[in-house]
């Protein structure tokens, strides 16, 4: 099944080419109209690649290629600055309010494919934000994410290259002076 996508580009974002050495989810905690409208808000100062709506419907609203701004403060397998190499995709909605839909899911799955192929990706290149920020950041609910992660493992199947780490371990790229941090 084809969801639809269509594209709203934010202002919040760096121009400098991204790694996309995996990708990050997170939750919106607003609903899905309401988060499209705070990431085109550049006093937000913060955005993401992809929304996913409860139908299922995606929002792209920073290219792949560029750096988005939706992790703050992180770290994932020993790199600083997750917005440099995970892509960032989140889910409308509060996951601790209502679970995934089973549209949000698949259209996950959707746009993780050509990534997954383009890219080389495995199940290690996938995390949620409390993983990479832990104890500042609470989405995905560790139940979603669980459900989340399965789908993912079911759908690409457990024997993609999940350690290909000498990526990550590439310098990280210097500070940007519009790349916000966040405490």
């Amino acid at each position: 099944m084809a969801f639809r996508e269509f594209e709203r580009l934010s202002p919040n974002r760096d121009a400098a080419a991204h790694e996309r050495l995996g990708a990050l989810f997170h939750h919106s905690e607003l609903g899905f109209a309401e988060t499209v409208a705070r990431m085109l808000d550049p006093e937000s100062r913060v955005s993401y690649h992809c929304l996913i709506d409860l139908d299922g419907t995606r929002c792209a609203l920073v290219p792949d290629a560029q750096v988005a701004w939706h992790a703050g403060v992180s770290r994932f397998l020993g790199r600083d600055r997750c917005n440099d190499f995970l892509l960032g995709v989140a889910f409308a909605g509060d996951t601790y309010r209502a679970p995934l839909s089973v549209q949000q899911i698949a259209s996950a799955l959707e746009w993780l494919e050509p990534r997954w192929a383009q890219f080389g990706w495995g199940i290690g290149r996938i995390a949620d934000h409390r993983q990479v920020s832990p104890g500042r950041k609470r989405d995905l609910n560790p139940a979603e994410w669980d459900g989340l992660i399965g789908a993912i493992a079911a759908h690409f199947g457990r024997g993609a290259p999940r350690d290909r780490v000498s990526g990550l371990k590439s310098s990280p790229r210097s500070r940007r002076k519009n790349h916000p941090q966040f405490p």
